[in-house]
Parts: C-alpha cells; sequence; structure tokens
C-alpha cells in the first residue's frame, strides 16, 4: 500500500443525525450525501475527504460525544430540559421559557430524572447520559404521587427540581382536566344519540364528498390497524404498532418524518384523545388535541417542526 492509498482512506465517525443533509462533529460541518438515515437518531458516516459524507448504518451513541462539548445538566421533563441555573417561576409560561428540548432522548427514564446534554454543532442538545440523583428526588416523586401542592417541606429541594415538579403537577392538572372533559361529552353525546341517528341519512351524504374517510371508519368495525394505516398514509405517516389502553381506547406508534411518535386515538372515530405533543394554548391553557383525527395530526406534527415549538409528551 502505497501514501496515496493512505491519503484516500476513508474515514468512519459515530454522529448525532436529526434529520435533513447536514451532521456536525466537534467544530466541523459534512452534508450527507446520497440515502440518509431511516429515522433520528445515532448513524455511522463515511468521510472520504472534503465536507461531504455518506450514511453508512445505524450505530450506537458515542460515548465520547461530550468530550470538548458545552454540556447542560438538569432535569427531563419529557425532551424538555429544565438546566440546574433555572430559576423557580410560578408561570408556566416563565417556566417553559427556561427550558431547551433535547434531541435523542433515552426511552423509559422515570420522572424527575437528572440527565446530561452536550451540544451539537447546529446548537441543539443531545442526550448523553442519565444522571445520578442528588439526594430529594425521591421524596419529590412522593410528594408528586401524594398530589401535593408544593415540595416547600422537602429539604434540599433545588429551583431546578421544583420546577420539575410545578411543570408536572400542571400537566397532570391539564390531564385531569381533559378526563373530567371527557366524562361530560360522553354524557352530551348519550343524550345526542337518537337525533344523530335521525340525521345519519343527510350525513352520509354529505360525507360522499369525502368517500375514502369514510370507508376508514367502516373498516375500523373489522380491522383498526388497516383503518390507522390508511389513515396515517394521508398524511405520509407510517403505522408502527398499535394496542388498547385501560381506558379501551388505542395506542398507536408511528412514524412521521423519519422520527417515532406516539398518540392516543379513539378506537371507533379515529379521533385524537392524547395528541402525544403539546396542544395547550399556552395563553388560554386550553388542549387542542381532540380537533385533530389520526389523518391530520402528522401535519400539526409537521407545523410545530417547522416553527420550533415540538414538545413531545408521550416517547415511543
Amino acid at each position: 500500500m502505497g501514501w496515496a492509498d493512505l491519503l484516500a482512506a476513508p474515514e468512519h465517525r459515530t454522529l448525532p443525525w436529526l434529520g435533513g443533509r447536514d451532521v456536525y462533529g466537534a467544530g466541523r460541518r459534512w452534508t450527507v450525501a446520497g440515502k440518509l438515515p431511516p429515522e433520528v437518531g445515532w448513524h455511522r458516516f463515511e468521510m472520504s475527504g472534503g465536507k461531504r459524507t455518506r450514511w453508512v448504518e445505524v450505530d450506537f451513541q458515542d460515548p465520547d460525544f461530550e468530550q470538548g462539548r458545552e454540556t447542560v445538566r438538569g432535569y427531563l421533563v419529557g425532551d424538555r430540559m429544565i438546566p440546574d441555573s433555572a430559576a423557580v417561576e410560578t408561570d408556566v409560561h416563565a417556566v417553559f421559557a427556561q427550558t431547551e428540548q433535547v434531541f435523542m432522548v433515552e426511552p423509559g427514564l422515570d420522572r424527575f430524572s437528572r440527565a446530561l446534554a452536550a451540544r451539537n454543532g447546529d446548537g441543539q442538545l443531545i442526550f448523553v447520559r442519565q444522571e445520578f440523583p442528588e439526594g430529594s428526588e425521591l421524596e419529590v416523586m412522593e410528594a408528586w404521587q401524594d398530589r401535593k401542592d408544593s415540595v416547600d417541606d422537602i429539604p434540599g429541594v433545588t429551583p431546578a427540581l421544583e420546577l420539575a415538579f410545578l411543570w408536572l403537577t400542571w400537566q397532570r392538572m391539564l390531564t385531569d382536566e381533559r378526563a373530567e372533559a371527557a366524562r361530560l361529552e360522553a354524557e352530551r353525546q348519550a343524550e345526542e344519540v337518537a337525533r344523530l341517528q335521525a340525521r345519519e341519512k343527510l350525513a352520509r351524504d354529505r360525507r360522499a364528498a369525502v368517500r375514502d374517510g369514510a370507508r376508514r371508519r367502516e373498516l375500523l368495525e373489522r380491522d383498526f390497524d388497516a383503518a390507522a394505516r390508511a389513515a396515517l398514509a394521508v398524511s405520509g405517516a407510517e403505522l408502527l404498532d398499535s394496542r388498547l389502553d385501560y381506558n379501551a381506547n388505542r395506542i398507536v406508534k408511528f412514524r412521521f418524518n423519519r422520527r417515532r411518535f406516539e398518540c392516543v386515538v379513539h378506537p371507533k372515530t379515529l379521533r385524537i384523545v392524547e395528541a402525544g405533543i403539546c396542544l395547550v394554548d399556552h395563553r388560554s391553557g386550553v388542549r387542542g388535541d381532540d380537533r385533530f383525527t389520526l389523518e391530520s395530526l402528522p401535519a400539526v406534527i409537521a407545523e410545530a417542526m417547522r416553527t420550533g415549538v415540538l414538545h413531545i409528551f408521550r416517547h415511543a
């Protein structure tokens, strides 16, 4: 082997890929030529020189990724990091303003988990690892499980941990309100059954303009997965799995824009029960989950990605 062969030998690097044509190393950026990775995550790339690279395969996380990079420690709430530098705020809008999205969060982390994230070359935070607790997390977890209003009686609670408690308490409050609203809505629907049956013929004529949607709803009676797969395909999403939850709704996992998502849908209508992403109007506190169906949810996700406000509650 001569010196020319050595210069031409390709180099392989494991890097995080968040979508698009660019990947980043420490202080460098490459453009991915050819086939893109199948979904967001850690991937091996081949560098042959210059600013172009080629995707090779899915890989494991680079254990040295944090070296030479800015790191942030704090508490994870979903895919948002509450940094240790955060200040206690009672206004949820001020809490959200102090958080930052973390990409590629390890699934299955418990509430009030501490984590370390490192800054990627494009400025995004990449999950590196779970950190050891600082001492009060278990007591704060018990306070949250007991539905306490505050953690003022627990010694050693840091501002970041208190913010995580307040945010999770707020999320649960919204969930409880949604459950109560669903109960009231069920009662209202029961009262309207007779009137709806009388209007069925007219509704059937109106649905003629959206015949495919009607066929998907009819298919629900025989094969939920087939109907869900067809509904997601409207927006270019791919069904991965579905299962029943404890409320007889369906938990649907799907892939969209090379990322995995999870939502809860009504098994008879495909209407969204829980979107798995934040659809709360932070001014009014009103959730918008049930305004969408399995057909329209991916478009909402695409808009959230485009505007940089995507906040995932449920991790697939």
